[in-house]
């Protein structure tokens, strides 16, 4: 080995991994969760955004060194781990991150929930009332959207879907002959069932309640399946959920049909490779075999994790109507220049007086959307040309913008980063 090459392994030591120091990050992420100087719903919004973030990671990052493995790549990282290497250090560190996480919901943020008036129920917690409510629920909602598809040697295995929860079932026929089906968890629906009426929305006077109840939908199905089996025995049902590989490459970025191929791309990662399953820990051997097997997964992709499975559902109760239990609301500041009392004229007036420096989210959005208002009803803009990142639902730029470039020669065209 020459000078040059050794003294680039010692280097290797002064690297972080890429893949590993974005899992701590969201250690910190995790640390914001079980701070208890957090507001408690902010604690369980940011035990969500860790559940989505851990989405992401596998579908992507362990995603694409799981497409590296699978061909052969033996390229070392900058810190001098292979591939392989480096998937069996962020097994290792996620299941640590997402036990912490578990106890973290258990022990800490359900039972200061429930203290607080925000009771997140297991179905056999519920009391006769509450499971009428809830047999109500499920018979005029759920029952019509589910679909239970079986496996055996006259039915090729269901697909499952990208992030989708599921419910494996076995069940034992008239022939005394044991099936395996999968129920898919309706993603339409909220994973956290409202109990009662006023349960994550006001009273009927349009107060806020104190008290709200919920209980898991995977539960709620699990606790009905027997009326989608008729003539069958129930033997087993347990949830399980599946991350495929995400990591596609978009191969020309400069293509005129940008948006249809990022839409395909969305449509593709439904489709992926399975690189990680969820599963409880009660679901019995032979049941996660079955799915392994079918999913092309193997022991070590398998994480064994007390429900809820899927972190990310708990987005929901950050949406109660509680904001006492919340950090205050924020309204964002405008620079003086462009404030409706000190400014004469436009924004482009605003903008000729001297250069203007938005800082969001401290700085509100509004000017911006009013620059883009006013470039497209100017005549002389030919094009408008930005990069949109993380677009909120309301997309408050196309609305004003698209309208009227649309009846004039101006072009709208967006890059998308």
């Amino acid at each position: 080995m020459t000078q040059e090459t050794d003294g680039f392994a010692t280097a290797r030591d002064l690297y972080l991994n890429r893949e590993l120091s974005l899992l701590e990050f969201q250690q910190r992420v995790l640390e914001e969760a079980r701070d208890p100087s957090n507001p408690l719903l902010e604690r369980v919004k940011f035990l969500a955004i860790l559940g989505s973030n851990l989405d992401e990671f596998f579908m992507v990052r362990a995603g694409g060194l799981s497409m590296q493995q699978q061909s052969g790549v033996v390229e070392l990282s900058l810190d001098g781990l292979t591939p392989a290497a480096q998937l069996a250090a962020i097994r290792k560190r996620a299941f640590q991150l997402m036990s912490e996480a578990s106890r973290c919901l258990h022990e800490e943020l359900l039972p200061a929930l429930r203290e607080a008036g925000v009771h997140v129920l297991d179905h056999a917690e519920l009391n006769e009332k509450q499971r009428g409510q809830v047999e109500r629920y499920f018979q005029q909602v759920v029952f019509p959207v589910l679909t239970p598809l079986a496996h055996d040697p006259g039915h090729p295995f269901p697909h499952i879907s990208n992030l989708s929860l599921n419910m494996a079932v076995l069940v034992r026929n008239t022939e005394g002959e044991v099936r395996f089906a999968r129920v898919k968890v309706p993603a339409t629906l909220p994973r956290l069932v409202p109990i009662k009426r006023s349960s994550g929305g006001v009273k009927r006077d349009g107060t806020s309640p104190r008290n709200h109840y919920f209980v898991w939908l995977e539960q709620v199905i699990a606790a009905h399946l027997g009326e989608l089996f008729h003539g069958m025995e129930l033997l087993e049902a347990h949830p399980f959920r599946v991350i495929r590989n995400a990591d596609f490459e978009i191969q020309e970025l400069e293509a005129s049909d940008l948006l249809e191929t990022m839409a395909a791309s969305v449509k593709e990662r439904q489709f992926g490779d399975a690189v990680h399953l969820d599963v409880s820990p009660e679901m019995p051997a032979e049941i996660r075999g079955i799915l392994t097997r079918n999913l092309g997964l193997v022991e070590r992709d398998v994480y064994v994790l007390p429900r809820p499975l899927g972190l990310v559902g708990l987005a929901q109760v950050h949406e109660v109507d509680r904001y006492d239990l919340k950090f205050p609301a924020f309204t964002p500041s405008l620079p003086a220049p462009l404030r409706p009392e000190t400014r004469e004229g436009d924004v482009f007036a605003a903008i000729r007086q001297g250069d203007l420096l938005l800082h969001h989210p401290y700085d509100a959005f509004d000017p911006v959307v009013e620059f883009l208002q006013a470039a497209a009803r100017d005549p002389q803009v030919l094009a408008i040309k930005q990069t949109l990142y993380r677009v909120g639902a309301t997309r408050r730029w196309c609305g004003p913008c698209c309208g009227p470039v649309a009846t004039t020669t101006s072009r709208w065209r967006c890059w998308w980063s």
